[in-house]
């Protein structure tokens, strides 16, 4: 590995005035429902690069990233700087979809460092705040184009907690919580779902060519390319492009859902660049806006742009220091092709530290998955993996667990990582491996 940077560091933390407050414990106040913070049981006040500090000073390498919203790291300088400009000049912050020039400057920048480059022609939608809203928004659109009620979906797919979003996921623990019947999406086998003894698509083209099958003819295929929450499943090139002519032969929309796995975690900056397909519709969110402020894209290809005005909207749809923010990432990051080429270089190291962890125990037939900078190691079991994440951030590492069992240990680190953190969080994982591996 080749890549250079300079050691990061952040601002210690300063004692709090806490003489004569009141102490709330958040364990009582806050619902049950927390989820992070119950495996890193830490309190966290600064943040920089890939290095996030505890309010006792203690400093944890992030392999998170906000699951995935901070592509560019933590509070980085240039971001952080049009941030503080844009509210000392008392810059427009909430605008809902009026006309602001922070929105027209985002969408030229997108579309002439992003857009056009790549030869894709798309109208931009801006359908909320989050991800769910971008898969919200492109499910009733494909409905609403179509004429067509039904969906299909993945096996260990992820697309969201809203209702419409949670019925093409697959994770029966987060369906459950839905109290409702999830209708209108039928589940297909994702790529390797039957280890290549049943060949590519065989199930689904049968149900569509079928008269009895029982399957309505679909609006619209909703797909991650790599599987973040369902456990790192990368789906090959070839597998994609077999799904894109299936669904343009039976003219079912092709929605691909960039929201994880976009803004160059894979590498390019669309996750299904290396396909060489074109999906009718493109979900994004997370890490568009460059600095983990709230923002949603939901791309459309022109043709199917039929919405009536306000038929999708959101109160949160027009937050001004993101489409700064937003801007200037493009700016810095997309102007050439080295951020991309320094993310596969980083990946392709990851996993061969990963292919040498999964030598070393032979008898445990770990499996190493993943693509770019969205990187996987499946352990035997989830209590192994679960093992492993909180023997990490013992040795002050963060890294967090996928998978229907959680049994992958999930690598999503910021794509500007020095090659020093890369390597001494690598080393915490290896150790903790070896550990887990020992006693099981």
């Amino acid at each position: 590995m080749t890549m250079t940077a300079p050691t990061e560091t952040t601002a210690k933390p300063q004692p709090a005035e806490t003489a004569g407050a009141p102490t709330v414990d958040p364990t009582e106040l806050e619902s049950g429902v927390r989820s992070y913070s119950r495996g890193w049981p830490a309190v966290f006040t600064h943040a920089k690069g890939s290095i996030l500090t505890a309010e006792d000073g203690r400093e944890y390498i992030d392999f998170f990233a906000g699951a995935g919203t901070l592509n560019y790291g933590h509070n980085h300088p240039e971001l952080k700087q049009v941030v503080i400009d844009h509210y000392l000049e008392d810059r427009v912050v909430h605008g809902l979809d009026m006309f602001t020039d922070v929105r027209r400057e985002f969408l030229q920048t997108f579309d002439e460092k992003i857009l056009r480059p790549r030869g894709l022609d798309y109208k931009v939608a801006f359908p909320g705040p989050g991800g769910a809203n971008a898969v919200e928004a492109a499910l009733k659109l494909a409905r609403k184009v179509t004429g067509r009620e039904s969906v299909v979906s993945f096996t260990n797919g992820f697309h969201g907690m809203t209702l419409g979003a949670l019925s093409v996921t697959g994770n029966s623990m987060k369906r459950g919580g839905a109290g409702i019947p999830l209708v209108h999406a039928t589940p297909m086998p994702f790529d390797d779902y039957f280890g290549q003894v049943i060949p590519d698509f065989m199930y689904l083209e049968r149900l569509l060519t079928d008269g009895g099958s029982g399957l309505n003819k679909p609006a619209a295929v909703i797909v991650e390319t790599v599987q973040g929450e369902g456990g790192i499943n990368a789906a090959r090139a070839e597998w994609l492009r077999g799904l894109a002519a299936l669904c343009k032969e039976h003219e079912i929309l092709l929605i691909v859902d960039d929201i994880q796995m976009g803004c160059g975690r894979t590498g390019g900056f669309f996750s299904f660049e290396e396909a060489g397909i074109e999906p009718d519709m493109v979900t994004l969110s997370k890490s568009i806006s460059g600095y983990g402020h709230p923002l949603a894209l939901t791309l459309i290809k022109p043709e199917l742009d039929i919405w009536e005005p306000g038929e999708h909207n959101g109160t949160f749809r027009g937050f001004g220091p993101a489409f700064a923010t937003a801007t200037k990432a493009i700016e810095l990051f997309w102007g050439d092709d080295e951020f991309e080429k320094a993310t596969i270089a980083k990946g392709a190291y990851v996993e061969s530290r990963f292919n040498r962890i999964a030598a070393k125990h032979p008898e445990h037939e770990l499996i190493v998955k993943g693509r770019g900078l969205a990187r996987g190691l499946q352990m035997p079991s989830g209590e192994i993996a679960g093992a492993i994440a909180a023997r990490a951030f013992e040795e002050g590492l963060l890294v967090e667990t996928s998978g229907p069992s959680d049994e992958v240990v999930k690598l999503l680190p910021a794509l500007t990582i020095p090659e020093e953190l890369l390597e001494k969080g690598l080393d915490i994982i290896e150790a903790a491996v070896d550990e887990a591996l020992a006693s099981a």
